[in-house]
Parts: structure tokens; C-alpha cells; sequence
């Protein structure tokens, strides 16, 4: 893999996120190899907890490459490519843990979100900056961000694409523990082993029932955020904001 590097001990699958120099931003690549790698765990018998992190400990993940969404259109939008690659995590038959140090924007909280639980450091950033690109979260982060923090939460987190630090996201739901940057991973793997000592089946039923509890209400969110994205894609603000964006980061 490119994009991504594995570790498994103890029944303990460690996934980290590895574009150095690209702030690991998710592109097209790191999807594919997303599913690839979800697709083999989820056969193993060996794995019991999977945990996300970064390779780099200032950055989870910068988001989604805006070089690849400057030049999509409706067609990718309506194939849900981020989408479908954290429904994955979501749908993922062992708990995740999403381990967190420094800013895990627009995908990057999508990505965190879509796993069941998150250990944040204290330098971890949170936010959907998407409306300021011109476009709306539609990796599941409308759908994902109301389940966690709430309706009217997620509506100023999404309209205003407020940046928060790890004080405020545990305040309001979206982590559930905030640790010194240096103890997120071993934080992200004590909840694991506390996981792992009950009983495999008995946690994957729960897991199961509980995913599917939760998404019952929001069943047709995805279509929306694909339909939303399909619009917005070839709209001429979106690819101004998006021109200007990578301009600056060019300079």
C-alpha cells in the first residue's frame, strides 16, 4: 500500500493514514486501498478492535485532496466515493477507534466519525470547512455529525464551518476522551484491549444492532449528500473557491 500502513498485535489491527507532505489529504488512491484493506480485515479471525491514526503526529488527516474535488463532477458525486469508503468503517464488523492528534477536517471528521469511538489528543481540530469551498460534507458527515452532537449542534458546526478544539468536540459529544498528544495511541489501544475482553461475537452482535438502530432514521441521507454534491460539483463558485484555495497554497 501507498496510502496507508497496517500493524496487527493481540487482535488489535492499527491502521495508519501515510501521505507525508500531502497533510495526508484522502485521494483516490488512499480510498481504494481503503476498501481493499477493510475488505481483507473483516475476513481475518484474528482482529477484534480496529484503530485509525496518523503516521504523522501533528496531522490525522487535512481532509479530502481539493486538487481531486476541484476537478470532479456530478458523476463522481453521485458515486459517493469518500462515501462508500467510511461507510465501510461504519459497517466494519469489529468496533473502530479513530486516534486523533492535530486537525481532522472536512473528511478527516467524517473519517472519525464513521468509526464507533474517538480518542482525541489535546491538539486535535475538528470541523466541516466545505461550505467555504463551496461545496457541503457528503462523505456521511451531515448524517454522522446529527447522530453525534445533536441537530441543532451539527447545523452550526456545517453553516458556520467552525474549526473546534478537542475541549469543545468532547464537550459536545463528538470525542469520547481527550489524552496529552503523546498517550492518544496508547489511550486508542487501552479502550481496545477493554473491548477485546468481552466476548467477540457478543460485541459484533451490538455493534450490528446498534449501527443499524442508529441508521434507520437517516436512510436516505446518503442520496441527499450525493444529490447535494452532484449540484455543487459543477457549480462556478465551487471551482472559484476551490481555484483560489490551492492558488494560495501554491504561493
Amino acid at each position: 500500500m501507498e496510502t496507508l500502513t497496517l500493524s496487527i498485535a493481540d487482535q488489535i489491527a492499527t491502521v495508519e493514514l501515510n501521505r507525508p507532505g500531502k497533510k495526508n489529504a484522502i485521494n483516490l488512491e488512499m480510498v481504494r486501498e481503503m476498501h481493499a484493506l477493510l475488505d481483507d480485515l473483516a475476513e481475518r479471525d484474528d482482529i477484534a478492535v480496529l484503530i485509525v491514526t496518523s503516521s504523522d503526529p501533528r496531522c490525522f488527516t487535512a481532509g479530502a485532496d481539493v486538487g481531486e474535488l476541484h476537478s470532479r463532477k456530478k458523476r463522481d458525486a453521485l458515486s459517493g466515493i469518500n462515501q462508500n469508503a467510511f461507510r465501510q468503517f461504519e459497517e466494519f464488523p469489529h468496533p473502530t477507534i479513530a486516534a486523533v492528534r492535530g486537525f481532522a477536517l472536512g473528511a478527516g471528521t467524517e473519517l472519525a466519525a464513521s468509526c464507533d469511538l474517538r480518542v482525541a489528543g489535546e491538539s486535535a481540530r475538528f470541523g466541516h470547512p466545505e461550505v467555504g469551498l463551496g461545496i457541503t460534507p457528503a462523505a456521511g458527515g451531515m448524517k454522522l455529525l446529527m447522530r453525534l452532537v445533536g441537530l441543532a449542534k451539527a447545523k452550526e458546526l456545517i453553516f458556520t464551518g467552525r474549526v473546534i478544539d478537542a475541549k469543545t468536540a468532547l464537550g459536545i459529544g463528538l470525542v469520547n476522551r481527550v489524552v496529552p498528544d503523546n498517550e492518544v495511541l496508547s489511550s486508542a489501544k487501552e479502550l481496545a484491549r477493554e473491548i477485546q475482553r468481552n466476548g467477540t461475537l457478543a460485541v459484533r452482535l451490538a455493534k450490528a444492532a446498534i449501527t443499524a438502530a442508529a441508521r434507520h432514521a437517516g436512510e436516505h441521507m446518503n442520496l441527499i449528500e450525493n444529490l447535494s454534491q452532484a449540484i455543487l460539483f459543477e457549480d462556478e463558485e465551487k471551482l472559484a473557491r476551490m481555484k483560489a484555495f490551492l492558488d494560495r497554497k501554491k504561493n
